[in-house]
């Protein structure tokens, strides 16, 4: 068994004839220019069409980027106008709170 992979390793291959065998014409073994043609046709197409596919994405993702940024500038805002309300509806310092303390919300007591 030993022999025979030992022979088959060893025994030299032939050389490829540098010819067609006889009844193969070369339109038969290569695609020819109607082959490069329709080969180049694609891969063009194929470039394209990534390109086009990785301006949606980044248009898509700055839509995104754009509407986070205008919800976040709407909720400082919501904020700001809760915060300028809530100024303006501060009991006076002194009243009651609601609870008799007399302490307004915010303040706090004195340690004794």
């Amino acid at each position: 068994m030993h022999r025979l992979l030992l022979s088959l390793a060893t025994t030299p291959t032939p050389l490829p004839t540098p010819t067609l065998r006889e009844g193969i014409s070369e339109d038969q073994v290569t695609p020819g220019l109607l082959g490069f043609i329709m080969t180049a046709f694609f891969v063009v197409a194929t470039a394209l069409l990534i390109v086009d596919m990785v301006r949606r994405i980044r248009r898509v993702r700055y839509r995104a980027q754009v509407e986070e940024d205008r919800l976040a500038a709407a909720a400082a805002a919501d904020v700001q106008a809760s915060d300028a309300q809530d100024g303006l509806n501060a009991p006076e310092p002194g009243r009651s709170d609601g609870d008799g303390n007399g302490i307004a919300p915010g303040q706090s007591r004195p340690r004794e």
